[in-house]
């Protein structure tokens, strides 16, 4: 895999519920992580006393977060009312020459910030709130 461009990770939201995603507005830096909790079933009998894990058990997620340049742009408006209305559309997270990682999330977090003689920025963070899917590029 080649060296990517940064600025080609991806956050795009469904607008209207119709699969038709955009690209969030004004975003500058990405980060997409993926967790699996463990399940610990180490007993008495574990070999040399090691921990063991049950394998494909414990609870999977995802958590989005970006930061970027306020543009008060339709998917700026849409990111706000799906925070206060508590939604969770499906967003897409497109990692480039590595594929398309997409499901329902919940914005978690929207912060708003400035200085008297800078741009006004934002910070959003998402946690993945259903099954996520992967298509390969």
């Amino acid at each position: 895999m080649a060296v990517q461009n940064g600025k080609d990770l991806l956050i795009k939201v469904d607008m209207i519920g119709d699969g038709q995603f955009e690209t969030i507005a004004g975003l500058r830096a990405t980060r997409l992580s993926f967790n699996a909790e463990t399940v610990d079933v180490t007993s008495l009998e574990s070999a040399g006393g090691w921990r063991e894990l049950l394998g494909g058990a414990g609870v999977k997620s995802a958590s989005i977060s970006g930061s970027g340049v306020f543009r008060d742009a339709a998917t700026d408006e849409r990111a706000r009312q799906i925070f206060f209305d508590a939604e969770m559309p499906d967003f897409q997270v497109v990692v480039p020459d590595f594929g398309v990682v997409e499901g329902p999330f919940q914005i978690t977090a929207i912060e708003y910030s400035g200085s008297h003689n800078g741009e006004a920025s934002y910070e959003m963070t998402l946690a993945s709130a259903g099954a996520l899917t992967f298509v390969a590029l």
